[in-house]
């Protein structure tokens, strides 16, 4: 399939052949959905932490004897049911991490690419137009382009110019291709690739064609 090239003031320049086997297979949305609900648990810290009856400060004298008062039996100070007493069944420091098989991420990411280049919330731009970090500028082309809510920025390799320019917009990650994920794809509703990010992409995650293209331009 082919898809149009940009440049960074909306114009589209020229046209290019992407993989089907990236950006042109039908999406698989439960795989697409257990990718991204283990991206979100992969992203958990897990340090949340309470303190149970053993570990609170507080005598552990038995308040009052337990039998002859007509009251309550009640034990330490420590207990649940007393102010400052431990929690029960608080949580403790924990793994969230959720593992999935390499060939479902690689089915995930294909699916959400195809999903955005079948909707046209995809944008491939030939170059940022970015020579120094400049947030006014990165507005201006993602306006350009179409952009008006949130938007996830793919460049090929890190760039440090487009990090900084990208830095201050209010929902714009960037993000170079290798890091590409389910969980930014999802959580934005737009998505800009360069062209070297495509190419990255396909060289990831493509068919026998992708990797033809990268041996061939290893070669050359």
């Amino acid at each position: 399939m082919k898809l149009p090239v940009h440049d960074a003031a909306g114009k589209e320049v020229e046209s290019i052949e992407v993989d089907d086997a990236v950006f042109g297979i039908d999406p698989n949305g439960p795989v697409v959905h257990q990718a991204f609900v283990a991206t979100m648990a992969n992203r958990r810290a897990g340090t949340a932490s309470t303190k149970g009856r053993g570990e609170v400060q507080g005598s552990t004298v038995k308040i009052r004897r337990q039998k002859g008062t007509g009251r309550s039996r009640q034990g330490s100070i420590r207990a649940p049911q007393h102010r400052h007493g431990g929690i029960v069944f608080g949580p403790k420091p924990r793994d969230y991490d959720k593992a999935l098989p390499k060939r479902m991420r690689r089915l995930a990411i294909r699916s959400v690419l195809s999903a955005k280049a079948a909707d046209g919330s995809l944008r491939v731009v030939n170059d940022l137009g970015l020579s120094a970090p400049s947030t006014k500028a990165m507005a201006a082309a993602l306006k350009a382009l179409g952009f008006e809510r949130s938007v996830l920025v793919v460049t090929g390799e890190a760039d440090a110019t487009a990090k900084a320019s990208a830095s201050n917009l209010e929902k714009v990650t960037l993000l170079p291709a290798a890091y590409l994920n389910v969980g930014d794809m999802l959580g934005s509703q737009g998505l800009l690739m360069t062209v070297d990010a495509v190419r990255s992409a396909e060289a990831l995650w493509g068919g026998e064609r992708a990797n033809k293209r990268v041996v061939a331009k290893a070669e050359a």
